[in-house]
């Protein structure tokens, strides 16, 4: 294993924190308030940031999203990078690449997920999805949802006039979500000759990502061939999977996409940490208590200290997840294992992060509030510890 970034992901990484800090200010967040920031998404696509993510592999984009976690930057860039870039480039046809990758990468097509499968969401009909998704990340921003049917097949689902698709109950302050599909004009996404890996059929069965309160903003669906490991015929929107190799690229891409998801999400949960501990180191090093810095006292300096270990827990099991799917190796297991690191450990960190502010961290006009809110909700939208364990357990036993 080696995680020391390649040039270019290091020149990338050091570029989105400039544009972060100078766009994701505590001023320009509060006037944002529950909703994206069009400024600096604009300068991110603008900078090759967004069309970059599929040379810069998995763990590329999680250098990335640590930069965007630590301000807390009111932008869908890691929905629309793990669902609509990541997922396009290795699941899709060369016509759907061909068709959407540009816009992705322009920011003109924004890409949220509806993970993991929902039992409630099956093919009816010609193309149509019905079912509900509970909670959709950065749904009031996308223009395509990414949908996980029952069966595990992908779809993706265009959001405008005249798709059936109705949005309801966007609540702050990630725009949660909550989505019913209505005959949606859909589109399998199809398996082209992407470069993506997976740990085959079974993978991502329990609650995993989606579980819990969520955040987020946005799906999508376009118009193509039917899944299929080749150019065989589509089995159809509305036949059930079954066995063979066109069931297995269903589970296939399924597993690697949930997979990316939990790795994308685990590595913005490392840089939401850091950015809670800097700001808590900062403030007690300056706030004084008894003539002494808080940054002095022993039950301070333990609780900082123990928020670092998990923060870098955090950080080392998502970029060992993400260096495995960028060298093709199997990595669902590793994938797990970062998102109950974000999860477990990443609502200690918020909290201390918030208790280490005293009375301060109570104030919901605090920065450091908005780090306890993103962390609380990443720890959400991940499952909560105690599943992604059981689930963790399970898989790593089917293995065996």
């Amino acid at each position: 294993m080696d995680f020391t970034p390649t040039e270019a992901q290091a020149e990338a990484r050091d570029l989105a924190a400039r544009i972060f800090a100078d766009l994701a200010t505590h001023e320009r967040l509060r006037a944002a308030g529950t909703g994206s920031d069009p400024e600096l998404w604009k300068a991110l696509t603008a900078a090759g940031l967004v069309a970059a993510v599929e040379e810069l592999g998995l763990l590329g984009l999680v250098l990335l999203l640590e930069e965007q976690g630590r301000t807390t930057a009111q932008v869908p860039y890691a929905a629309s990078c793990v669902y609509g870039q990541l997922a396009i480039a290795a699941h899709g046809t060369s016509e759907q690449r061909e068709r959407l990758l540009p816009g992705i990468g322009d920011g003109s097509v924004v890409v949220a997920g509806a993970f993991p499968a929902q039992r409630g969401v099956r093919p009816s009909g010609r193309g149509g999805l019905t079912g509900t998704v509970p909670v959709v990340p950065w749904l009031r921003d996308a223009t395509h949802v990414l949908v996980a049917d029952a069966g595990r097949r992908l779809w993706l689902v265009p959001l405008g006039e005249g798709t059936g698709i109705e949005e309801t109950e966007l609540t702050a302050p990630w725009s949660a979500g909550r989505l019913t599909l209505h005959e949606a004009p859909a589109e399998p996404l199809g398996t082209g000759t992407g470069t993506g890996t997976g740990s085959g059929p079974g993978i991502g069965s329990g609650p995993g990502i989606g579980s819990g309160l969520g955040t987020g903003t946005g799906l999508g669906l376009g118009t193509g061939l039917g899944l299929g490991t080749g150019p065989g015929p589509n089995p159809g929107p509305g036949t059930d999977p079954g066995t063979g190799p066109t069931a297995y690229a269903h589970a296939h891409a399924y597993a690697d996409t949930l997979a990316t998801a939990r790795t994308a999400f685990a590595g913005l949960q490392a840089g939401v940490c850091a950015g809670s501990l800097a700001r808590a180191v900062a403030h007690t090093n300056t706030r004084e208590q008894f003539g002494r810095p808080l940054a002095t006292r022993q039950a301070v300096q333990l609780r900082a200290a123990d928020a670092h270990m998990d923060t870098e827990a955090i950080r080392v099991t998502a970029y060992e997840a993400a260096w495995r799917r960028d060298a093709g190796l199997p990595y669902a297991t590793h994938a797990l294992t970062a998102a109950w690191w974000a999860s477990e450990a990443g609502q200690r960190v918020v909290h201390t992060g918030q208790h280490l502010h005293g009375g301060a961290g109570a104030d919901v006009e605090h920065p450091v509030h908005r780090h306890f809110l993103w962390g609380r909700q990443l720890d959400a939208y991940l499952g909560s510890g105690g599943e992604v364990l059981q689930e963790l357990g399970e898989l790593i036993a089917s293995e065996d």
